[in-house]
């Protein structure tokens, strides 16, 4: 008997030493994330979750085979666009929603900061009741598109997507190079003034400081609503005076019903914008291309909006841009026509 049991004792030994060194070895890397903290992350991860529509869209865009669930259902209408692999994923949410990650077990959850302050207490408080690695992609203003490379190529590493992510990095850097050598080549009087339009009157619009209307900051500072957002929610109050005084060159909207009814709404045939047939509907297929949320769509958008601003200076063909994007960020391929259907209001 005590040869038995000194074999038996042997092996749990064994056993024993074999899952400490296998728990070693699933937490076996150290990385410092974007927040500046030294964090032990599984040496190969295979499933990941952001809690935040900002991070989410980010993750799918690197990694969609790692997405340990969805943010929110898939629309029907956009299931074209995404990559199959996601569709039979459970909704998780947002990070309030304890039980579904739990049951989801990621091996790691990436948390959207702002760069300036991007410890987040109540997160981090909600994220070590769970004991799932956590890191911080930081991003300026929480919306940045400068920012965006750097957070490409932090979560290539992250996930061991480097090769794909140096591609989406260089394509978001060559974009904002881009649309800074076209507007730098615009005098400020020849740039034109735009509103943002939101809900179905079109009364609704944001603040020239607000995330909401980077993309116009970026594209010459050319949003005519001057004011100081009151909240990081935005969608300001405004009337059809303001409008009207404002008296813009181009009007975007995110709405389609106040795009179709605008051209022939007689409460806003005054207006130039109206008046010269340049009112634009903001394309949101799969994800928003201009904001709410704003995610790495608003690339492609940025294109989008400089060809519809600065139509002379900016001569690209949207369609074949469309293409690569879809191809390059989305992971899917869609076809020529179906890129010029995203591109018709």
């Amino acid at each position: 008997m005590i040869r038995w049991e000194r074999i038996l004792l042997s092996l749990v030994s064994l056993s024993l030493i074999l899952l400490w060194g296998a728990t070693e070895h699933v937490l076996a890397r150290e990385i410092v994330d974007m927040a500046g903290r030294r964090v032990r992350v599984p040496d190969v991860i295979k499933t990941a979750y952001a809690p935040s529509p900002y991070g989410f869209t980010m993750l799918y865009s690197v990694a969609p085979e790692k997405l340990a669930g969805l943010m929110s259902p898939l629309k029907a209408e956009d299931r074209r666009y995404l990559h199959p692999v996601i569709y039979e994923n459970p909704v998780i949410g947002r990070l309030q929603n304890v039980e579904a990650l739990k049951k989801a077990k990621p091996d790691i959850i990436i948390v959207w900061g702002d760069k300036k302050n991007p410890i987040h207490k109540p997160s981090e408080e909600a994220l070590a009741k769970l004991g799932i690695p956590y890191v911080y992609v930081t991003v300026g203003n929480l919306a940045d598109l400068s920012d965006y490379p750097a957070a490409y190529e932090f979560l290539g590493k992250l996930l061991g997507k480097e090769d794909h992510t140096s591609q989406q990095s260089a394509y978001c850097r060559n974009t904002l190079h881009e649309v800074e050598a076209a507007v730098g080549k615009t005098s400020k009087q020849r740039r034109p003034r735009v509103y943002l339009a939101e809900g179905k009157d079109g009364l609704r619009t944001e603040c020239d400081d607000s995330l909401h209307v980077h993309l116009l900051k970026l594209a010459g500072d050319l949003d005519v609503h001057r004011c100081r957002t009151c909240c990081h929610k935005g969608y300001e109050p405004v009337t059809l005076e303001q409008v009207s005084a404002y008296n813009p060159d181009v009007i975007i909207a995110q709405d389609r019903s106040f795009f179709e009814n605008v051209r022939t709404d007689p409460a806003w045939d005054k207006i130039k914008a109206v008046k010269q047939g340049r009112v634009y509907l903001i394309p949101k297929q799969p994800f928003n291309w201009f904001d709410r949320p704003p995610s790495f769509m608003r690339i492609l958008g940025l294109k989008w909006l400089m060809n519809r601003l600065y139509p002379d200076a900016c001569r690209i063909d949207l369609t074949g841009e469309t293409v690569a994007f879809f191809k390059l960020f989305l992971g899917v391929d869609i076809t020529p026509e179906e890129a010029e259907k995203l591109l018709r209001p």
